[in-house]
């Protein structure tokens, strides 16, 4: 295919709310621009960038995906991501290796709770933001009540650049506010627009929107202001000009309409990539120095190479494949490359620029460009490429910590260990699962952003990998911990034939703040305990807290202090000195007060005003503190800090209360204290799991 230079690419993540019709957009463009030869449809499971088997099953994405188009001599890349909460690590990944994002709204739904989040991340990342009102051709779509909400929850610098000409089923066309020109659409789906005058019952609002529109310009600009107040407008030029100097600089984000399923509003989408969207020529990428400073790599054919991966997809039959962006230099095909983040080499196979699921082989990819390689081998999400010349690192990427775990077994006996090597894939395609064995129970425990992550990630094991396996109820992550401070004794003695066993310690514990999980402190002077004996007492003590005292749970936010201590000539040893550690800790939890931490989640539920009541009462019931609520429009947002034990069943109770049409997510917050009237239940019941009958001595 053609090859092209920075100045003619346009990356854009494609983000937004769960069910705003992003793939399907996606799919519209591609057809439009002759990229497919059919209009792919979600639906139908023939959506170019929803390839993956549960996504199709599920009618959502489940994790970015990329495609690209070639529109009026450029080359437009198209980031589809996930809008579900379970997976908006995905599009914050996505955003990482755009230019700008388009942000899809739904014209009935209006901005939604995950549309305000990654409107904000997009803003952090100081992206500019084109929105995208999709779905004007439903029932009780509406521009107006979708401005409104967007001004609302992402500010005032969102402007129309279209009208719409009729909503919902008389959806038939846009008026483009620049041009002063009415684009009737096609009705068979081909994407074309037929152009002409506009109407004349619509001339005063069109007038006025224009208006407001070159106003947003020129107060972006001091030259242009004063050419305005001159003039009371501004040049047609100087008006195309400063547009897209605004849009490039943030100040305004133009707001068009489209209707994807029917195609509709997809050929001026594809203009307005085209004339306004930036350019990696126009924004280098943020990178930092060897020294950990902030610096820039432009995007230049001329520069060495430089290229950030974003995304890791584990393909059964293909191996790994590396998705990744060309910040600078060519990369070229069958050619080795330096991972500057891992400081070790990787052969370059073919490369190749992905449809979607239909991968093309390219002999290079330039600066600023979008593509992927095959088998590579130690390269994971987040690393650099460059050479080892250039002392440029991108910033890794921060991944969501699990929030919720379960425990797994194999359905047929020997599949242990297909697991570990499917899980091992999957891990490297998705970052915010985890899968590990519990050292106390011995359990396989899978760890994921929600239920439907976890449900996903075993349908995957099924589906890819050929690994079924059983879902047994979700692992609760206590911990203990201690509440007073006290000095205490472990001595270790034995004495067989030839050399016995001595150690001997004192240690104090004191208790850390939340999240400070465990400090070992040697404070021995005068040899009392001789120096290659000391790691030992550490190595006792972290074993006995790793094992809980109370219930099994790792003790944490404690400090141990070696104070003082004894040893033999003869008969002391590291094996001796690590179960004085042991012991000495024994010893001090019977005085220490320990109490059980629980994980408390900060909770997000969205859901229609009039649940709103019944919903925090639930949530209140649940142990959970109401934070705040917010309304928006018909909706209201409620935050909580609820504990993670008692959210385990909340998405069947909120689609049961809601009918379906309340959403929540939730994230690790914090550990509290377990009231003392369920500590001793939850106790019991984990001694009983574990077969433990031991009691802390009293």
């Amino acid at each position: 295919m053609k090859v092209y230079d920075a100045a003619s690419i346009r990356n854009m993540a494609v983000v937004g709310h769960s069910g705003c019709g992003k793939t399907q957009l996606v799919s519209a463009l591609l057809f439009t621009a002759g990229a497919t030869t059919r209009l792919g449809r979600v639906d139908d499971g023939t959506a170019p960038t929803d390839f993956d088997d549960e996504a199709i099953a599920r009618r959502h994405t489940l994790a970015a995906s990329l495609a690209f188009a070639e529109w009026r001599g450029l080359k437009i890349n198209l980031i589809d991501t996930p809008g579900a909460a379970n997976f908006l690590t995905d599009a914050r990944t996505g955003l990482r290796a755009a230019d700008a994002a388009l942000v899809v709204v739904d014209a009935v739904a209006g901005v939604e709770v995950q549309t305000e989040k990654l409107w904000a991340e997009a803003g952090s990342l100081g992206l500019p933001r084109l929105v995208v009102v999709n779905r004007m051709d439903r029932d009780r779509a509406s521009l107006e009540r979708t401005l409104d909400a967007l001004h609302r929850d992402c500010g005032r610098t969102i402007v129309p650049m279209q009208l719409p000409i009729g909503e919902g089923k008389d959806f038939a066309g846009v008026v483009d506010l620049v041009r002063q020109k009415a684009l009737r659409f096609a009705t068979d789906g081909s994407g074309r627009v037929d152009e002409g005058d506009v109407p004349a019952n619509m001339a005063d609002a069109v007038a006025a929107a224009r208006e407001t529109l070159i106003e947003a310009v020129a107060e972006a600009d001091e030259t242009l202001m004063s050419e305005f107040f001159d003039i009371g407008s501004l040049p047609q030029e100087h008006f195309e000009a400063g547009l897209r100097a605004t849009i490039l600089s943030g100040a305004i984000s133009p707001v068009v309409c489209t209707a994807s399923l029917a195609n509709l509003g997809t050929t001026p989408l594809l203009d307005l990539l085209a004339t306004c969207a930036p350019s990696p020529a126009d924004r280098p990428m943020h990178a930092l120095t060897a020294g950990g400073d902030a610096t820039t790599v432009a995007a230049s054919d001329a520069a060495p190479y430089a290229a950030f991966v974003f995304k890791t997809l584990a393909d059964p039959f293909a191996g790994r494949i590396t998705l990744l962006r060309v910040a600078s230099g060519v990369l070229k095909s069958d050619t080795s490359v330096h991972n500057a983040t891992r400081d070790s080499a990787e052969r370059l196979g073919h490369l190749l620029v992905l449809q979607g699921k239909i991968q093309t082989h390219v002999p290079e990819l330039h600066a600023g460009d979008l593509g992927a390689v095959a088998k590579l081998k130690e390269t994971a999400t987040g690393d650099t490429l460059a050479e080892n010349a250039t002392p440029v690192r991108f910033a890794p990427i921060a991944f969501a910590e699990a929030v919720l775990s379960y425990a797994i077994e194999p359905k047929t006996r020997g599949d242990e260990d297909k697991i570990s090597a499917a899980m091992h894939r999957l891990c490297e395609e998705d970052p915010t699962v985890a899968y590990d064995r519990d050292p106390q129970t011995k359990e396989l425990l899978l760890r994921g952003q929600g239920q439907l992550h976890i449900e996903v990630t075993v349908a995957k094991l099924k589906k890819r990998f050929g690994v079924d396996v059983l879902l047994k109820p979700p692992h609760i992550p206590y911990r203990e911990t201690i509440t007073a401070s006290t000095e205490a004794h472990g001595r270790h003695k034995k004495q067989t034939g030839g050399h016995g066993q001595f150690g001997d310690c004192k240690i104090t514990v004191e208790p850390l703040p939340r999240g400070s999980d465990f400090e070992f402190v040697d404070d021995i002077f005068g040899g009392s305990i001789p120096r290659q004996f000391i790691p030992a007492v550490e190595k006792g003590i972290q074993e006995a807290r790793l094992r809980g005292v109370l219930a099994g749970f790792p003790m944490v936010d404690f400090r141990a202090t070696v104070i003082d201590g004894s040893f033999h000539p003869v008969d002391s040893n590291e094996l001796s000195f690590k179960m004085a550690g042991r012991l000495a800790l024994r010893d001090a939890m019977t005085r220490a007060r320990p109490t059980l931490l629980e994980p408390i989640m900060a909770v997000e539920v969205y859901a229609p005003s009039d649940f709103a009541g019944d919903l925090m009462g639930d949530l209140t019931g649940r142990r959970g503190r109401i934070g705040g609520m917010d309304t928006r429009g018909t909706m209201t947002l409620i935050r909580a800090m609820v504990p993670m034990a008692e959210m385990l069943t909340y998405e069947q109770h909120l689609t049961s209360a809601t009918g379906g049409r309340g959403t929540y997510h939730m994230e690790y917050a914090s550990y509290e204290e377990v009231p003392a009237q369920f500590q001793q239940k939850i106790i019991a019941a984990a001694r009983a799991e574990r077969g433990d009958t031991h009691e802390l001595d009293e």
